[in-house]
């Protein structure tokens, strides 16, 4: 009785979970789709910007700098704990500039959402991921937000201590390490049909 009394005042943990769930079901109605339409007419595979390579790079590192924010969190470690999650927005914000400039590379190429379904499948996925990335930006400048308001160590470790702020934590990660994961998996998708286009373009 009191784990179903429990559960019932974390509905932010439910939310999360519907919209993963949300979530994976839309990519695999999309990439379903992506498999159906390449055997169409009119598809021709389109090379991948190098700087997809280097954005992917950039969101793994992001999860590495949120698990170390988490770990700073649990003990007490409150400075780092600072430090990671800023660490973790830069890197995110990085991975939302370098997707800008991969699609950048692919305008500059001759690749528009029209003429090729190949290519706009690709600005579909990547910029349905990249709202989900904005998302989870949002939520950690939150966190950065009330963690930088609790400098002191008391207040930080009075803020640490509250059951919510701790499950707002374990949420915001969940969800960052889920978005992350789903970009690795649609990356080395639309690389093995795709390949990457080695070329620099400015």
């Amino acid at each position: 009785m009191s784990n179903f009394v429990t559960k019932r005042r974390e509905p932010f943990r439910f939310m999360v979970w519907l919209g993963i769930a949300s979530s994976v079901m839309l990519f695999t109605i999309l990439l379903v789709a992506y498999v159906i339409r390449r055997t169409g007419p009119g598809w021709a595979s389109v090379k991948l910007p190098n700087v997809f390579l280097i954005s992917t790079v950039t969101i793994v590192l992001s999860s590495f700098t949120l698990h170390n924010a988490n770990q700073a969190f649990r003990h007490e470690r409150f400075g780092s704990y600072r430090t990671n999650i800023g660490t973790t927005l830069v890197l995110g914000t990085l991975f939302m500039l370098l997707q800008a400039w991969g699609w950048r590379q692919m305008i500059r190429g001759g690749v528009g959402l029209k003429d090729n379904p190949a290519g706009g499948f690709v600005y579909i996925i990547s910029g349905i991921h990249l709202l989900h990335i904005l998302i989870g930006i949002i939520f950690l400048v939150i966190a950065l937000i009330e963690a930088l308001r609790r400098r002191p160590y008391v207040d930080s470790f009075v803020y640490s201590v509250n059951p919510p702020n701790q499950l707002k934590i374990r949420l915001i990660t969940l969800y960052w390490h889920f978005v992350d994961i789903l970009w690795v998996v649609l990356f080395i998708f639309l690389l093995v049909h795709h390949g990457l286009d080695l070329r620099l373009t400015l």
